[in-house]
């Protein structure tokens, strides 16, 4: 039933990849308490709120392979890591300030087996200065961490020319 709400967005997927997705879902379930990840529990929720919206972005036609992508504010490891097994070639690299986050991304990218994932622990305006992650990604993405303005002080740094930032920002 869940690969019905993949196919709905267009966008298809395969069976590793929807093994995948519940992989994850067991994983952020079981560890929510311990790490505080999210405060929706619900599986068609988790799938439509947070794998679903943070893969809609390949609607857009960005050719993902063999890129590197920045995720700002990774928390929970959305969109990092829907992204990451849509387009396993994508080299990403998620930057949250709270380390507990950091470590459930790793128990995650270590279950699904995901290479390619690199993690910092630290603030987006401290890294933005740091010469081996300014203008290096050719994506930089952020899912719910700021207002616009401010995101893009954050985030615009890391981006390589003639990259993109994608922001995941609502109409609102």
């Amino acid at each position: 039933i869940m690969r019905s709400y993949f196919d709905l967005t267009g966008i298809s997927i395969t069976d590793r990849q929807l093994s995948q997705f519940e992989t994850f879902f067991d994983l952020l379930i079981s560890e929510n308490e311990k790490y505080n990840l999210t405060g929706i529990t619900d599986k068609q929720d988790v799938y439509v709120k947070h794998f679903i919206d943070s893969i809609l972005i390949n609607k857009l036609n960005f050719d993902f392979s063999n890129k590197t992508m920045m995720d700002i504010g990774t928390g929970a490891g959305f969109p990092a890591i829907p992204l990451k097994i849509m387009e396993p070639t994508l080299s990403v690299t998620g930057l949250d300030a709270l380390n507990k986050r950091l470590h459930f991304i790793e128990l995650v990218c270590d279950s699904l087996g995901l290479s390619q994932m690199s993690l910092l622990h630290g603030r987006a305006e401290d890294f933005g200065h740091d010469l081996k992650h300014r203008e290096q990604y050719d994506f930089v993405v952020s899912r719910a961490v700021a207002e616009l303005r401010l995101l893009l002080e954050f985030t615009m740094p890391f981006v390589k020319v003639n990259g993109y930032f994608l922001a995941y920002k609502s109409l609102k």
